[in-house]
């Protein structure tokens, strides 16, 4: 394990002012947000959209690295450049998904735990030759009656760690994601025991399994009520209470945490970000953003009308208003 190669990459993908773009859909979701907008998914319309995107003028001063599906990462952009070696001549570092999907948990109805552990080792040597420096492995986490249970933290915690230890052995820093979903109508301190629960149990798993911590970054919810619940909280209310469970929750020899979107709207998403950033206190760790939709959804929607360039101004004012945030100077002014 390259300690320094590991420590200076999450540093890179934290750097001031700069977060992560997920452009790592699965072909099947892909497919369907192309569908929803009215394109018939290919293969091509995948590659074409998305080189589209990645071909926007200067977004990497807010961009420092984009996750890519395994599909991505072997495509081209328009020239024939392949896609990772693009970003790279970006200064962007590329990513990879490594996960392979979340299935049903046995013997616990409604509770999932993310696959792909095999063969693993293989993969992440493979998608480093190609240019990748770092990956990702999401775990869903569902709120309901009963549950999360024991069994549902423990096993994907376990999970999130092992992939982590063989991620660093390859030379690709973990982003470490236990999505904890805003589906149901459970209340913001459901959440908060909830989050604080998967923090605890994966970290305590990173420990057992030698995971180099200045080596790894964080991708957690947002400490959020359920869409459900009738109480929503101000934004206010949830930035305060996301910073006090990650400060209580979290080591703070992490570089960084990478903020998932998690269904939010574009402006929440990047209101919250400004809200923590802006507090009167000095946070362990850069606050930073790798959302997905929450930077291309409008940009996707311009892009189906026939706009290139048009979709490509979208994702750069997004980009641009969350990479304000990493410093508490977004203002909903700016959106106009």
């Amino acid at each position: 394990m390259d300690e320094g190669l590991l420590e200076k990459t999450a540093n890179e993908l934290v750097a001031h002012g700069k977060g992560i773009l997920a452009a790592d859909e699965s072909n099947g979701t892909m497919s369907n947000r192309l569908e929803a907008v009215g394109v018939e998914p290919s293969s091509e319309t995948r590659r074409a959209y998305r080189s589209n995107i990645f071909a926007t003028s200067d977004y990497e001063s807010a961009i420092s690295g984009v996750i890519l599906f395994d599909e991505t990462i072997r495509q081209t952009m328009d020239d024939g450049t392949s896609i990772p070696d693009y970003l790279a001549s970006r200064g962007i570092h590329p990513g990879i998904k490594v996960d392979t999907g979340a299935k049903e948990l046995a013997h616990h109805s409604g509770e999932k735990i993310t696959e792909g552990l095999d063969g693993l080792r293989e993969r992440c040597m493979e998608y480093f030759a190609m240019g990748a420096r770092f990956a990702k492995w999401r775990a869903v986490i569902r709120i309901g009656d009963g549950i999360p249970s024991d069994s549902n933290i423990s096993t994907n915690a376990h999970a999130l760690a092992r992939y982590a230890a063989i991620c660093q052995e390859q030379g690709l820093v973990p982003i470490i994601e236990p999505e904890v979903l805003m589906d149901g109508d459970h209340d913001s301190q459901t959440c908060y025991d909830v989050t604080a629960r998967i923090l605890d149990a994966t970290f305590a798993e990173c420990n057992v399994q030698g995971v180099h911590i200045p080596g790894t970054l964080l991708k957690p919810n947002m400490v959020l009520p359920g869409k459900d619940c009738p109480d929503q909280g101000s934004r206010e209310q949830a930035a305060q209470m996301t910073v006090d469970c990650l400060t209580t929750h979290v080591p703070h020899n992490l570089p960084g945490i990478v903020f998932l979107s998690g269904g939010q709207s574009d402006e929440d998403a990047t209101a919250h970000l400004n809200l923590m950033n802006g507090m009167d206190v000095e946070h362990p760790w850069q606050l930073s953003y790798s959302y997905g939709r929450a930077l291309l959804a409008h940009a996707l929607q311009t892009w189906a009308s026939g706009s290139n360039e048009e979709s490509q101004n979208a994702f750069a004012h997004r980009a641009e208003m969350n990479s304000l945030a990493r410093s508490g100077d977004w203002s909903v002014d700016l959106e106009a």
